[in-house]
């Protein structure tokens, strides 16, 4: 069958709405402003012959931290099929356009959370990293002494900038954390405080903001109150710990106090976690749209210098597939066409390469790594070494 190919316009929406509601389970009632034209995201839709909305894909305008720089994306949202076409290829059509279309308009990579990894590493994503939410005994933290040297207070307007800065200067210094910035962000005074019941900032003795926690109570006061903490960003250890005694204070009216943090994170490093456990585990992956401009934008390990040859293999996007030279010096990287493809390397194994993660021993036993040169897996082995990724953002 043949089917059309187009983004979505504000009259495809309700149809959007309601393939989003059936897939996920959602309310019959979209949220306000879904229904209108939304900057940064663009829905990619097919269309059958009668004209009915069969399948969609999202793609979002965001950045991402790789190597101390900003990276270009698509973040992958919203992909459905109807149910009476499940299995017939209908995903692989939609993100496949969605992959050239944000190549086209200057994403680099592309990032998703899946539900069955299987759909999307057949079109050449890999998973690299988890959003994790962490629960834990509220009294775990009251053990934690406030440093002195540390001032906490509530956040005020004139303390956005500076809240907006400590986030970027750990995403700076990370993996994969997502620029909080740009059309898909409110980062107005009033918007960053009104998302929570409080903001707390941790400053310094001149008055400078080391760190930030925020933090969303839940109802009750009895042994099922919980205590949310979206973010807790600490630039310091003082700081850190003075926003984990913050939380502990609150272990005789919410019990239990619930963290999304990346793993590893100083919060963990500087209290016993005692009774710990998991709560949620959103795992995310990467997609690898343009390998040249993707090597280019990020940034690398500044004392790596050298070159490996590659074969690339690339089935969906063809662009990337052949030999190229993968050149790293000072920090910057490049791929050029060309070499003598010493090294066979999958658009996957690119992808966890990128990410950090991407030991050339594994991608050979997971067979997304083939060739011969033992010069050319020490050199990446070293080029991909870096913080593991993270993400604090879900999409």
């Amino acid at each position: 069958m043949h089917y059309d190919l187009r983004l979505l316009t504000v009259e495809d929406l309700p149809a959007s709405w309601e393939m989003s509601r059936i897939a996920f389970g959602l309310d019959r009632k979209p949220p306000p402003g879904w229904l209108s034209a939304r900057p940064g995201r663009h829905t990619w839709g097919a269309f059958d012959g009668a004209g009915r909305l069969v399948a969609k894909a999202m793609d979002r305008e965001q950045d991402h931290w790789f190597g101390g720089r900003r990276v270009p994306a698509s973040g992958i949202a919203g992909v459905v099929v109807m149910p009476d076409l499940r299995g017939t290829g209908l995903s692989r059509l939609v993100l496949a356009r969605l992959f050239a279309a944000s190549r086209d308009r200057g994403a680099v990579i592309a990032t998703l959370f899946r539900t069955n990894p299987g759909p999307y590493r057949r079109l050449g994503c890999e998973q690299i990293g988890n959003l994790t939410w962490t629960a834990l005994p509220t009294a775990s933290l009251a053990e934690v002494r406030r440093p002195m040297e540390v001032a906490l207070r509530p956040a005020e307007v004139a303390d956005v900038p500076a809240i907006l800065e400590t986030y970027r200067i750990v995403a700076r210094a990370g993996a994969g954390l997502m620029e909080r910035s740009g059309p898909l962000f409110d980062t107005s005074p009033g918007a960053v405080l009104a998302g929570h019941d409080g903001i707390t900032v941790a400053t310094d003795s001149a008055g400078s903001v080391q760190g930030y926690v925020s933090w969303k109570r839940g109802p009750g006061y009895d042994a099922s109150s919980r205590l949310s903490v979206p973010d807790l960003i600490g630039l310091s250890a003082p700081a850190t710990t003075a926003m984990l005694a913050l939380l502990g204070s609150w272990a005789s009216v919410a019990p239990t106090v619930v963290l999304r943090l990346p793993d590893p994170d100083p919060a963990a490093l500087l209290s016993s976690f005692t009774g710990a456990r998991v709560e949620s585990d959103d795992r995310w992956m990467l997609r690898v749209l343009d390998a040249a401009r993707a090597v280019a934008a990020r940034g690398w390990p500044r004392h790596v210098n050298g070159s490996v040859d590659l074969l690339l293999a690339d089935g969906v996007c063809p662009w990337n597939a052949g030999p190229q030279r993968l050149i790293l010096a000072d920090g910057v990287g490049r791929l050029e066409p060309g070499g003598r493809g010493e090294l066979h390397l999958d658009i996957r194994g690119l992808a966890l390469i990128y990410a950090g993660i991407g030991a050339p021993a594994l991608l050979r036993r997971a067979g997304l790594l083939g060739g011969d040169s033992t010069d050319g897996e020490t050199f990446l082995q070293a080029a991909a070494a870096g913080p593991p990724p993270a993400l604090l953002d879900y999409f």
